[in-house]
């Protein structure tokens, strides 16, 4: 069974390496290479924690794709967390390790979580780092351990195929440093220890990991004759743009697969909302992209957003009705509501999540994964790509925003009922595509389509809490149902009803004055649009 630990730590580099053609000295000597700790504040006493071998192989494709997205794999022997370890970038010096138990092969909990990204490529030893380790504990006055620093003497070999006899170094050796808060420690102790080895000479890693280190010191040598890198030039064209936030919305579905399968919150959501904006650019600018290479991929994102709903759905779902619920005095709650609604909760969200997961893990969706890669390594761009933005962009924009008026006028004149809310429902997507339409030009048109985004979401959040009214008192309506047929009161599940019955009411009220601000012939001038 994997265990997730977060990680707060910092690296620093020597200011001069320790004597020796090895790369290090004895660990006892190295120690004496750190100042006087004691200096920090908080820090009531420093004591030696030992020394440990430490022997770690590192798994990636041949291309490198999990270094890319700043990921670790590695299987280490020695320690006291010895096994595999998987490590996912949080913010700066902080990382997520997934670990699992020491085995001969990938455990299947940490392949999953590197599958959108490996897919069908096979992952392979690249790096393996032997490391002696030498610690000391910074201790408080309470005895309690606030940081681990690190003297690691590091012999570094690249396993990696192509980078054969005569292409480069295929080892390294270095000492480096490395600082890591105990659980539940305040990163402000970290500030503190930096101002201490900054005065005594030492300095921040330049390499983010030693994983990076390693590769960078032992890449095949350049011959000294090759052009030098031309730098990349920033988005220019109105195609330029509109891969760039393409580009995006993949990375960001990539990535929020792995969040999902470690059940993190609102990841679900977010994998939904990329997906949604991928596909709604396609349709958006199909002046940019040829809609004939696009339109399957699109029809496969709906696809993946439909299933990623049902967990979504079900979760939105549950937060509003047991905030209803909460918000009534317990004279109102007759029966054992709270009991019914954790029973439907539960039984709801094991079948959704396994749902999902079962989706993730199809070869359907690894097949839409590599259509997008595909797709967007070699776009299948228009005339209109080689437009300038402030010209094409506007009028893409432009066109959704007058597909969501007729949607929202049409809407308002029929009377309340079914039939008005699939209109509104309609409304709302349509206004979820007009936003998504502007946000992907805010990098070329700046504040006019940040305005005009806000305008959208406006509208959409006033459809939204409509229709999320719809699906409760669906959902209400079964429970009364369960609640009745079990012989309990159906009074409360009634209550609700009537409740969410008053709210939608409001937002159809409401909609007409927040259509009119959006409706703002100013705003759609300033987007520079007909």
């Amino acid at each position: 069974m994997a265990d997730t630990k977060r990680e707060i730590e910092r690296k620093y580099e020597l200011p001069v390496r320790p004597a020796g053609g090895d790369g290090g000295s004895p660990p006892g000597a190295g120690r004496a290479l750190l100042p006087d700790l004691t200096k920090v504040r908080a820090v009531s006493a420093v004591t030696a924690g030992g020394v440990t071998e430490l022997d770690a192989v590192y798994h990636d494709t041949s291309d490198l794709r999990l270094t890319a997205d700043s990921l670790t794999l590695r299987r280490r022997t020695g320690g006291a967390d010895e096994g595999w370890h998987l490590k996912f970038p949080v913010g700066d010096g902080v990382r997520d390790e997934i670990q699992a138990p020491l085995s001969d092969t990938l455990p299947d909990e940490l392949a999953a979580l590197v599958r959108s990204r490996v897919r069908g490529t096979r992952l392979t030893p690249v790096v393996r780092l032997r490391t002696s380790r030498a610690t000391t504990l910074l201790v408080d006055k309470a005895g309690r351990t606030l940081a681990e620093v690190a003297l690691d003497t590091v012999h570094a070999e690249r396993l990696l195929a192509g980078s054969g006899s005569g292409a480069g170094a295929r080892t390294a050796d270095w000492t480096e440093i490395e600082v890591e808060l105990a659980d539940d420690g305040d990163p402000a102790l970290l500030d503190a220890v930096e101002k201490v080895l900054r005065k005594a000479g030492v300095r921040p890693a330049s390499a983010a990991s030693k994983l990076a280190r390693a590769l960078a010191e032992t890449a095949p040598a350049t011959t000294s004759h090759k052009a030098a890198k031309t730098p990349e030039r920033g988005p220019v064209t109105a195609g330029d743009h509109v891969l760039a936030y393409l580009r995006g919305q993949a990375g960001a579905i990539v990535s929020y697969d792995a969040a999902v399968r470690r059940d993190l919150p609102d990841s679900v959501h977010q994998l939904r909302v990329a997906t949604r904006r991928m596909r709604s650019a396609f349709r958006t600018y199909k002046k940019v992209l040829d809609r004939d290479a696009s339109r399957p991929i699109g029809a496969e994102l709906q696809w993946l957003a439909g299933e990623l709903g049902i967990d979504r759905d079900h979760e939105v779902l549950a937060e509003r009705l047991t905030e209803r619920v909460g918000a009534h005095d317990t004279t109102l709650l007759l029966g054992p509501v709270h009991a019914r609604l954790r029973i439907w909760d539960a039984d709801g969200r094991t079948d959704a999540r396994a749902g999902t997961l079962a989706v993730l893990d199809s070869a359907r969706y690894l097949r839409l994964l590599d259509s997008m890669e595909a797709l967007l390594a070699d776009p299948p761009l228009l005339d209109g790509a080689g437009r300038k933005p402030a010209k094409a962009l506007p009028r893409a924009i432009v066109k959704d925003y007058e597909r969501l008026a007729g949607r929202v006028e049409h809407a308002l004149t029929l009377a309340p009922g079914e039939e008005r809310d699939l209109a509104l429902h309609d409304a709302r997507k349509a206004a979820k595509r007009a936003r998504y339409a502007a946000d992907a030009a805010v990098p070329a048109l700046g504040k006019p389509a940040k305005r005009f985004s806000k305008r959208m979401k406006a509208v959409q959040s006033v459809l939204g809490d409509h229709q999320d009214s719809v699906v409760a008192r669906d959902a209400l309506r079964d429970l009364a149902i369960k609640a009745h047929a079990a012989g309990e009161s159906a009074f409360t599940w009634g209550l609700l009803y009537g409740e969410e019955e008053a709210r939608a009411a409001d937002r159809e009220r409401e909609l007409p004055r927040v259509w009119r601000k959006s409706a703002d012939p100013k705003l759609r001038a300033a987007l520079g649009g007909p």
